[in-house]
């Protein structure tokens, strides 16, 4: 069995999971409101505030399906009792972004400003002091929506490998590479 799949999500107080009769779940929390369509063939029982998932036979699509649904709605669960957050750096000098509501105003070194549009669950602050490059943190409910969001913050001015310049999640470590040796 599917050692992903197997597992039990224990559901915290303060979330409802309604599973409706087309295997589409509905999860709902006190940080909002996430619904996943599953597999017909995967199977969801609840019982005494505990979720479990069974799949028909072993073949290799079911064994899949088993772990991956298993996984989006634990991350669901998760997402709407204490929610997900991404801390991203922006290393350079003269970078700046700057959070006006759900807009993000970026000098990321290129001729013109970059102006980025989260989506409407995403909320975003941005701190800037003095002597410290600039910090972009980012909340959601949803673990696929934040993380696109902020794969494509770091798309656009990627860390560079020679002076790591560039826009990296916090705690990211990045190869640098040498610089040209001087000629003897």
């Amino acid at each position: 069995m599917s050692r992903i799949g197997k597992m039990p999500i224990h559901l915290p107080a303060g979330v409802e999971v309604k599973v409706s009769p087309e295997n589409v779940i509905t999860v709902k929390g006190p940080k909002g409101e996430l619904t996943q369509q599953v597999n017909p063939a995967i199977s969801v029982k609840m019982e005494d505030g505990t979720l479990s998932f069974e799949r028909p036979s072993d073949s290799k699509e079911h064994k899949a399906m088993h772990g991956l649904y298993r996984a989006l709605v634990a991350n669901m669960v998760k997402g709407v009792s204490e929610g997900f957050k991404t801390v991203q750096e922006v290393i350079g000098v003269g970078y700046k972004v700057q959070a006006n509501g759900n807009v993000m105003e970026m000098d990321l070194g290129y001729s013109h400003k970059i102006f980025f549009e989260l989506a409407p669950e995403i909320h975003v602050e941005t701190v800037t002091e003095k002597g410290k490059n600039p910090i972009i943190t980012m909340t959601c409910c949803d673990k696929q929506i934040l993380g696109q969001a902020a794969a494509k913050i770091r798309s656009l001015r990627k860390p560079e490998p020679y002076k790591g310049k560039g826009i990296r999640f916090q705690g990211e470590e990045i190869r640098k590479k040498a610089g040209k040796a001087a000629a003897k």
